[in-house]
C-alpha cells in the first residue's frame, strides 16, 4: 500500500484490529495445547515432524493403532514389503516405533484401536461416524486449543480421518475455543490433483483452508531421527513413494487454516 503524502505509513497499516495483518499467523493462545490426528503410525512425524520439534508437549492421536482380530494368512503385501513374517505382531511393533519417534520429538503418544482398512474384509475403511464416535470424546477430554487433522488424500484410511475430523470439528462447536488446521498427508500431497481437489470441495462448501505459517524447525535433524524410529515402515515407504528421497530434499511442511470466508466473500466460493 503506499504511503500517505506526507510519507506516513497509513493509519489503517498501523491499527492492530486491521484484519489483513494476521492473516496467515498462530493467534495469541493457539499453539497452548496441540493436538495432531494422524491416521496410521508415522503420519504425524512426516506430515508435522518439524513442527513438533519446535513445539513440546503435542499430543499425537493415532486412528488406526490396533490390532485386526487375527493377521491375514497369506500376509498382506505391505507388511512383508516392512519386513515382517508369518506370527509377528505387527501392530505392536509399529506402537513401540511410535513411541519412540514421538520421544524423540518431546510429543506424546494416544493410540485408538480402530484397524487399518487393509486389514479388514474386502479392504473395506472403517465409516468416519464410527471413527468420529471415538475421536471427538478423545478431543473432550484433552481440551486441546488446536487441532492439526490431515487433509485425507487419495488412502482409504486417511480420507476417512479426514471426514470424521471435520464431522467432530461441526459436532464440539465449542465457541471458537479450538482451533482446526489441516496438514498435508507427507507422500499423497504430491499425486496430481489431490490436494487441490480437497482444497477445492472445502472451499465450496464454505470452510476455507488458507495457508498459515506458524514456527517449524529449518533444520530436519530431530524430524528425521524421529521418521527414522520407523524402520518398518521406511521400508515399504521407499519401495511405494521413494520417501528417503523426498525428505532429503527438505521440502517445508504447510499448514492450513480452517475458517469461515471473511465478511463479504461468500461469494467467492461459487465465482467462476
Amino acid at each position: 500500500m503506499p504511503a500517505t503524502p506526507d510519507g506516513s505509513t497509513p493509519a489503517r497499516v498501523r491499527d492492530e484490529s486491521f484484519p489483513m495483518r494476521g492473516w496467515g499467523l498462530p493467534e495469541p493462545g493457539e499453539l497452548d495445547r496441540v493436538l495432531v490426528v494422524s491416521p496410521h503410525l508415522d503420519d504425524a512425524v512426516l506430515g508435522c515432524g518439524a513442527f513438533m520439534s519446535v513445539h513440546p508437549g503435542v499430543t499425537v492421536v493415532t486412528v488406526f493403532a490396533g490390532n485386526p482380530p487375527a493377521y491375514p494368512d497369506p500376509m498382506r503385501l505391505w507388511d512383508v514389503q516392512s519386513g515382517f513374517g508369518p506370527g509377528d505382531d505387527v501392530m505392536e511393533v509399529r506402537r513401540g516405533e511410535d513411541r519412540a519417534a514421538l520421544a524423540v520429538l518431546d510429543a506424546s503418544p494416544v493410540h485408538l484401536d480402530f484397524v487399518e482398512h487393509t486389514y479388514n474384509a474386502g479392504d473395506k475403511p472403517v465409516a468416519p461416524r464410527v471413527i468420529a464416535g471415538g475421536l471427538a470424546p478423545t478431543l473432550q477430554a484433552l481440551r486441546p486449543t488446536l487441532v492439526l487433522a490431515p487433509f485425507g488424500l487419495a488412502n482409504p484410511d486417511h480420507d476417512v480421518v479426514h471426514r470424521a475430523c471435520m464431522q467432530v470439528r461441526d459436532e464440539l462447536d465449542d465457541d471458537g475455543g479450538t482451533s482446526w488446521w489441516l496438514y498435508q498427508d507427507f507422500g499423497y500431497h504430491h499425486i496430481p490433483g489431490m490436494l487441490a481437489w480437497r482444497t477445492s470441495s472445502l472451499f465450496k462448501r464454505g470452510v476455507w483452508p488458507t495457508p498459515v505459517c506458524p514456527e517449524i524447525d529449518s533444520n530436519d535433524k530431530r524430524k528425521l531421527a524421529a521418521v527414522e524410529c520407523y524402520p518398518s515402515q521406511l521400508h515399504a515407504l521407499d519401495d511405494d513413494w521413494q520417501i528417503r528421497a523426498k525428505l532429503a530434499t527438505h521440502a517445508p511442511e504447510q499448514y492450513w487454516r480452517l475458517d469461515a470466508p471473511p465478511p463479504g466473500w461468500e461469494g467467492l466460493s461459487a465465482a467462476d
